[in-house]
């Protein structure tokens, strides 16, 4: 598996969410990290990005 070289704090800042909302999604995605510099695997950083634009999608079209 590769890396994304994307850390948590940088999905955060790229999706203006708060680090712990990023920790939430990794807690529920079961992705393990220690900090908010935790570099994650492609597929993880793609699980992380995919639940966030997932979850606007849901909340723009009224679906929650």
């Amino acid at each position: 598996m590769g890396f994304a070289d994307l850390s948590i704090a940088e999905i955060a800042a790229d999706y203006n969410l708060p680090v712990e909302e990023v920790f939430a999604l990794c807690d529920q995605l079961g992705i393990a990290y220690k900090k908010p510099q935790t570099r994650l695997a492609l597929e993880d950083a793609k699980a992380i990005i995919s639940q966030i634009l997932s979850q606007r999608h849901r909340s723009s079209s009224g679906g929650d």
